[in-house]
């Protein structure tokens, strides 16, 4: 017999996303978190992006985000999507922009969904379209002296 469910908490929330954000300032994991806490959910997915000392196989000496004035609006397109095609409970993004040192925190991105698979498919779409759809884009100097633009 297939599982049926009738309880509210299985569904999505009505108004599930609480937090987005592109932010100049330093991101914590711990607003996101609790951004997201729902009596109703089984699962919460979490994902941290960090300024790592590396790319394609050079030292990264600086690290800068900037944004489009449209990206907050384009990460509330992201997340809305997001809790459409899933039945999430709670939402959270933030980005940071600015200069970044090696080891800041860059992106934090949480969901809440009634049980663990969904809230683990839920933030991976979430992460994956914030990266290729939102205008953010990363600027990095290499320890020779030359930069590269990502996602320009």
């Amino acid at each position: 017999m297939a599982q049926k469910f009738d309880h509210p908490g299985e569904q999505a929330a009505a108004d599930p996303i609480r937090l987005l954000g592109i932010r100049e300032t330093p991101l914590s994991v711990d607003e996101v978190f609790a951004a997201v806490g729902d009596a109703s959910s089984g699962g919460t997915a979490l994902f941290v992006g960090t300024v790592r000392d590396h790319d394609g196989g050079e030292d990264v000496t600086r690290l800068g985000y900037s944004s489009h004035p449209t990206a907050e609006a384009e990460l509330r397109r992201v997340a809305e999507k997001v809790a459409a095609d899933f039945p999430v409970r709670a939402l959270a993004a933030v980005h940071r922009v600015g200069e970044l040192e090696v080891g800041d925190l860059a992106v934090v991105v949480a969901v809440s969904c009634p049980h663990r698979g969904e809230a683990f498919d839920a933030c991976r779409r979430l992460i994956d379209n914030l990266k290729h759809e939102v205008p953010i884009w990363k600027h990095q100097t290499f320890s020779d002296g030359t930069e590269e633009w990502v996602g320009a």
